[in-house]
């Protein structure tokens, strides 16, 4: 599966940006989607991820209330919506898939990332 990222973005704090990640391919239903990101000198890390039907969803703690994680699988699409956003959350996010009930590092599938900047 090939994933494209968009979405990213300058925003204030407290500001809000959805982002998408477009999966080619017809089994998108079979991969759970995750987010992850990057900020500058710091590892990646895992932001939310969603199973293959939508029906679950984890989150970091970091995000969780903030952010909300949904696909639609008639659109091979999964979103990322991030409220309330802190300039701690500045990062390259990237988009995930994997076979498995878990996204990580690890993770086959990457799209090419989408760079968030939240100032304060």
């Amino acid at each position: 599966v090939q994933l494209q990222a968009s979405g990213g973005g300058l925003v204030q704090a407290g500001g809000s940006l959805r982002l998408s990640c477009a999966a080619s391919g017809r089994t998108f239903s079979s991969y759970s989607m995750g987010w992850l990101r990057q900020a500058p000198g710091k590892e990646r890390e895992f932001v939310a991820r969603i199973s293959r039907s939508g029906g679950s969803t984890y989150y970091a703690d970091s995000v969780k209330g903030r952010f909300t994680i949904s696909r639609d699988n008639a659109k091979n699409t999964v979103y990322l919506q991030m409220n309330s956003l802190k300039p701690e959350d500045t990062a390259v996010y990237y988009c995930a898939a994997d076979r498995f009930d878990i996204v990580t590092n690890h993770s086959p599938y990457w799209g090419q990332g989408t760079q968030v900047t939240v100032s304060s």
